[in-house]
């Protein structure tokens, strides 16, 4: 028997072996993955499509991490059944792995919409190691692609097929791309980028289905838009977000929502069993609810605490919310928190835009408490801004300076200094 089971080995997984290894030395460590090498940034996967970066570059662990941890790693194996009552995980050879503590971080699977001809060659997700490995093989004969979804994935994966040559059609079911992290100008100054970059985005519509080739009904050569728009291309690459993988404790007492429901320990309803990553439902500090939010910093985060509770050194998880730092394009955005609210009455927007610099910001507040950040172009106050933020600051008295472009921890107020960066100001 383990001591410690833990059924996915991505970001939370790391982040529990490497906590529980903090607290308890010694005490069994066994983790189950479905992939043969899970050690890598999943972030990365769009920069080994496009050259930029190989595998060993993608590790974000040693190649022997389980063994200096200590760890019994199943890999290439998956955990296909769950039975809490006498605390084991049946795998898919039949053989059983007991435990006394579980963490289930299984992530989530690519959401692949109702298509008719999504089972073609030349149709491909975009999460894995081995779905970058596939599509890149793919790349050296192909000259046009089409990508379902402008949100984060389709964004990255357009960025690193511009980058191989392709000519790309981006099509987003919304009227406007990265619609989840921007508004619309901000998504207006991105999108103007990206088609500069040569990309053709097409909103509004969808993708209805996917067309062979005449000399192959079974190998990709076009696809069919939702108002009959017909546009060839060599790939698909459906990339429109993940579903959280919950299979593994459906019929069981785990309670589920959308993810796993858990507590602020990363704990279920079930005593001794936990889950982190995109498979859970965690607490989102600006909401003040628990939601999925599929972020590997969030991930690694959460694992970690969830590791901690395991191990016995009790461990609150503060929360995260929607948090993005990239750079598409060459665009630098930070994005955090509520970019859109619905009920505008209730909030307070501040705008700063500069057209012919490309540069937005935007800040919405409710009763004066940074509620949401939008940065495009320029993101250097973009750690400050989220310090007061994640403190729940009232900014009454400095609001009207929080976009400018001098602002700062010097202009802030001795006392807000001390509550945003406390033990640092004397």
């Amino acid at each position: 028997m383990s001591k410690y089971v833990i059924v996915g080995a991505s970001a939370a997984g790391i982040g529990a072996v490497e906590a529980i290894r903090e607290v308890d030395p010694v005490g069994t460590i066994t983790v189950i993955s479905e992939e043969s090498c899970p050690q890598y940034s999943r972030p990365m996967i769009s920069d080994l499509v496009s050259g930029k970066a190989d595998f060993e570059k993608m590790k974000c662990r040693e190649g022997k991490f389980w063994e200096n941890t200590q760890v019994q790693a199943l890999t290439g194996r998956t955990a296909v059944r769950l039975d809490l009552t006498e605390k084991f995980v049946v795998l898919d050879r039949g053989d059983r792995v007991n435990f006394e503590k579980l963490l289930i971080a299984t992530g989530g699977r690519p959401f692949v919409p109702k298509i008719e001809g999504t089972d073609k060659e030349g149709v491909f997700t975009f999460t894995t190691i081995a779905d970058a490995e596939h599509l890149a093989a793919k790349l050296q004969t192909t000259k046009t692609a089409v990508v379902i979804g402008a949100g984060l994935i389709g964004v990255s994966v357009t960025e690193a097929l511009v980058k191989r040559g392709i000519k790309v059609t981006l099509v987003e079911l919304q009227d406007k791309i990265l619609s989840l992290l921007l508004d619309e100008k901000g998504s207006d100054i991105v999108e103007n980028v990206i088609k500069k970059a040569g990309v053709t985005i097409i909103t509004g519509q969808s993708v209805q289905q996917i067309t062979g080739r005449p000399e192959n009904s079974c190998v990709v050569g076009g696809v069919v838009l939702t108002k009959g728009e017909q546009i060839p291309c060599d790939v698909v690459i459906i990339a429109i977000g993940v579903i959280p993988r919950i299979e593994l404790v459906t019929g069981t007492q785990v309670k589920t929502n959308r993810g796993i429901v858990v507590d602020n320990f990363m704990q279920t309803n079930v005593p001794g069993v936990y889950a982190s990553g995109d498979v859970a439902e965690a607490y989102d500090f600006v909401l003040n609810q628990n939601r999925l939010l599929p972020l590997w910093p969030l991930a690694v985060h959460e694992g970690k605490v969830a590791g901690y509770n395991m191990a016995g050194k009790k461990t609150d998880y503060e929360g995260g919310t929607n948090m993005s730092a990239l750079k598409y394009f060459g665009v630098p955005i930070v994005s955090i928190g509520i970019a859109n609210p619905k009920e505008e009455a209730a909030y307070e927007v501040l705008v700063k835009h500069k057209p012919e610099r490309n540069l937005y910001k935007k800040l919405v507040l409710k009763d004066n408490v940074i509620m949401g950040i939008t940065l495009v172009n320029d993101i250097e106050r973009a750690g400050i801004l989220f310090h007061l933020m994640k403190n729940r600051v009232n900014v009454k008295k400095i609001k009207q300076a929080l976009l400018q472009e001098d602002f700062g921890i010097a202009t802030l107020p001795r006392s807000l200094r001390r509550k945003v960066y406390p033990g640092e100001i004397e």
